[in-house]
């Protein structure tokens, strides 16, 4: 298994001039979700932006993604905030600040191709074979 990446890149929307925003963070996962830390906590812009449209975009190495932010409530969620901040500390040394969760947005499967081309279709006429090149 590879090494996990050290920087997640993360794309907001401006919440003034609608433009899309990106920055680079420190990032951690925990159950299929990312993990950030925000230092200057509902001051940092990038937060501003995802409050006011969670839709982001994400990359971590080679895998881009879709997904929606929210800011992870450390009453209601204090196991949680503490694996976050623990795990971060653990990979950077360092975890202190607010916690925002990414969930990357579920796929919609296409439909399965059938098996033989349809009815018409080049390959069909020429009795399944394919072109040469």
């Amino acid at each position: 298994m590879s090494p996990e990446a050290a920087y997640l890149y993360l794309t907001t929307t401006g919440r003034r001039s609608g433009l899309p925003r990106r920055i680079e963070i420190w990032f951690t996962r925990h159950e299929g979700r990312y993990y950030l830390v925000a230092e200057h906590g509902l001051k940092a812009h990038w937060v501003r932006n995802l409050l006011a449209e969670p839709a982001v975009r994400a990359r971590v190495g080679r895998r881009s993604f879709r997904g929606r932010a929210r800011v992870v409530d450390a009453r209601s969620q204090r196991d949680l905030v503490a694996a976050i901040r623990g795990r971060s500390e653990a990979k950077y040394g360092w975890g202190a600040g607010l916690v925002i969760e990414i969930a990357p947005a579920v796929r919609r499967l296409a439909p399965r191709a059938s098996a033989s081309p349809p009815p018409g279709s080049a390959r069909r006429r020429a009795g399944g074979a394919r072109p040469r090149r």
